[in-house]
This record gives C-alpha cells, sequence and structure tokens, in this order.
C-alpha cells in the first residue's frame, strides 16, 4: 500500500510553501554581482528601504530580517521593558505560534489573549484590558499588537484600527502591527499609507508568503525606536553580513508591482475556491485563507487523497492560496473535497 505522505500536496498547506517569485529571484540575481559593505549599510538594501517607504509614504526607518517571528518577538522587546505585557487577540501570531519567543527576546515581557470574531480584536474587551489596574504583582499592557490580515483571513477596516490604535494611545501603549499577510490585505482594499497616519509604532511588512525567498520588512515609524536598534537586531541574530541577500527581493517586489499583483491573484484563488467547497466557509474570505468546518473522518479522507492541510487553531480546516496557486489546483482540489463531502 502507498504511503499518502510520500506522495502528498502540500499546495494548500500554507502560503509560504510555494517557492519565490520570479520577480524577487532576479533581482537577487542581480544584487548578487560584485561586492557590497555589509550588515546592510549596501547600496542594495538602502534602495530597498527607500522602496518600502515609498509604498508607505512615510519617512520611517527600515530594516530586513529573515523571520517574521524575530521581526514581532524583537519589536515587542523594544516596544516593552520585561515586566510589562503585549494586548494581542488570542489566535494571534505572537500567542500562538512563535514559542515564546517575544518572552525571550524581551526577557520576560508577557502576552495578555483577547477575543474578538475572525481574529479581529473586540473594542469593548481591548477597553477592558485598558481599564485594569496596574499592580505590581501582575504584568500591565504597554503595547497593543494587530494583525493584518488576520490569522483567519479578516482585513480590518481602517476605521476600525483607527478606534483600536486610538484607544491604546490614550492609555500611553505602543502600537505594534504584524504584516505578514499585509500585501494580501492591500490587494483587498487596505490602504497601505494608513499606517503612519493612524499612529502604528512599529510594523512587520511581509515578504516571506509574498513570494520572497526568506524576508521581512521591519518599519519603525516612531524615530525613538531607531537607536541601537542595529545592536538590538544582531544580538538576536538577525543582522546578516550579506544583508542585500535579504533586501534584493524587495526592490523586485516593489519596483515591478508584484508585491501586491501577486497578492491579489492568491486572493482571487482563495475567493475561487470558497466558491467551490461544499464545506460551510467558517469565516468570510478577504485575503488568501479559507477556513471551513469538516469533520475529522472527512479530513483525514482528504489526506488520503493527497492533500496535506492543517486543522487551525479554532477547529476549522485551513486552505490557504499563494503567488503560485494555479486555478486547475484549485479545481482539483474543489473536485475532491466535493468527493468526500
Amino acid at each position: 500500500m502507498t504511503d499518502p505522505s510520500a506522495t502528498a500536496r502540500y499546495d494548500f498547506a500554507s502560503d509560504n510553501v510555494a517557492g519565490a517569485c520570479p520577480e524577487a529571484l532576479e533581482a537577487l540575481i542581480a544584487a548578487n554581482a560584485g561586492f557590497a559593505s555589509g550588515y546592510g549599510t549596501d547600496r542594495v538594501t538602502a534602495r530597498a528601504a527607500e522602496r518600502v517607504r515609498s509604498v508607505l509614504d512615510a519617512d520611517a526607518d527600515v530594516r530586513f530580517v529573515a523571520s517574521g517571528t524575530a521581526a514581532n518577538a524583537v519589536i515587542l522587546a523594544a516596544l516593552c521593558r520585561p515586566f510589562e505585557a503585549v494586548l494581542a487577540h488570542a489566535h494571534a501570531h505572537v500567542c500562538t505560534d512563535e514559542t515564546g519567543a517575544p518572552g525571550f527576546f524581551g526577557h520576560g515581557l508577557g502576552l495578555i489573549p483577547l477575543p474578538g470574531p475572525s481574529g479581529r480584536i473586540e473594542a469593548g474587551a481591548l477597553e477592558a484590558a485598558l481599564q485594569a489596574p496596574e499592580v505590581s504583582y501582575r504584568q500591565s499592557a504597554a503595547a497593543l499588537s494587530l494583525t493584518q490580515a488576520t490569522e483567519y483571513g479578516r482585513v480590518y477596516a481602517e476605521a476600525e484600527l483607527e478606534a483600536l490604535i486610538a484607544a491604546a494611545k490614550a492609555r500611553g501603549l505602543a502600537v505594534h502591527l504584524d504584516g505578514a499577510r499585509i500585501a494580501n490585505a492591500v490587494a483587498a482594499g487596505f490602504d497601505l499609507k494608513a499606517l503612519k497616519r493612524l499612529g502604528v509604532d512599529a510594523a512587520v511588512l511581509g515578504g516571506t508568503k509574498a513570494g520572497m525567498p526568506l524576508s521581512e520588512a521591519v518599519v519603525l515609524f516612531d524615530p525613538a525606536l531607531s537607536r541601537r536598534f542595529d545592536a538590538r537586531l544582531k544580538q538576536a541574530g538577525q543582522l546578516p553580513s550579506k544583508g542585500r541577500m535579504l533586501s534584493a527581493p524587495w526592490i523586485g517586489m516593489l519596483e515591478s508591482g508584484a508585491w501586491i499583483s501577486r497578492a491579489a491573484h492568491a486572493n482571487a484563488m482563495a475567493r475561487r475556491l470558497a466558491a467551490l467547497t461544499p464545506f460551510p466557509v467558517r469565516h468570510p474570505v478577504e485575503a488568501n485563507g479559507v477556513f471551513v468546518d469538516m469533520a475529522e473522518d472527512r479530513l483525514q479522507a482528504l489526506r488520503a487523497r493527497g492533500w496535506f492541510v492543517y486543522r487551525f487553531t479554532d477547529g476549522s480546516v485551513r486552505f490557504m492560496c499563494s503567488w503560485a496557486t494555479t486555478p486547475e489546483s484549485v479545481d482539483a482540489l474543489a473536485a475532491d473535497l466535493k468527493a468526500i463531502a
């Protein structure tokens, strides 16, 4: 009997299972020629940072790191002291998938989980957390972490973000934004230039899930955060000597427009899959993820047909589309979903 795992298809397991976009690889190859100064001081990195500032329309400090987990954790460590905490959605990546990295990088900073449908923080829950008294035996909040698009593919409207950020700022909190899939949010209509005017202090712009080999952009809107930030990155192992290898793909993706156009394609494939699946879709499909209600025996039946996908934090089964997802693969998956339904 053939082992299904030996021939498993990972097309929809995540949006980071795809390879890198041609635009990213071509820029990487171009940057590879010749010699350059190290540790992010090279002209390639400067050009990439300027492109990021341009799409943000903000005079921000930009760094490039190899991991979204490290990007989030290093930022949160810069925003909080060890005896303080971060408010975040209970299913945010920083709470569920980073193995305590914020606390590790932040030397003990804590996480306070908040509820909300489809990964969006409820305003009332945030307000209640902000009203909690500051006492010696509990880590009080010093920062708010938001995710755009959320872990469930929902996109905060600008007004929703504005309300959450304003409430946090009124209590003196800093604001971090995890934008691992922010390109998908932009492709769905979110204005990237809103981050600065909304008062976000630091953000992560996702490159890897958007189609780059491995790179996330750390954006510091608050200039006070820039002091000794390179030393913080160095200590965290996120200041590589060949910095141009992390920054070059951003040139290819941003100057060609592929960062958004490829995300738009992924979003479109998710909508196609949502329209074809016979299983109930649990969350509105706004970005590149489809989450369905599926019994365990049906999930195992799907895996037996060669498709590997995850059961997600809320119990739904997650299908993620990427820049490389094809209509043909969506249709093939849909046919198998209908066969096992």
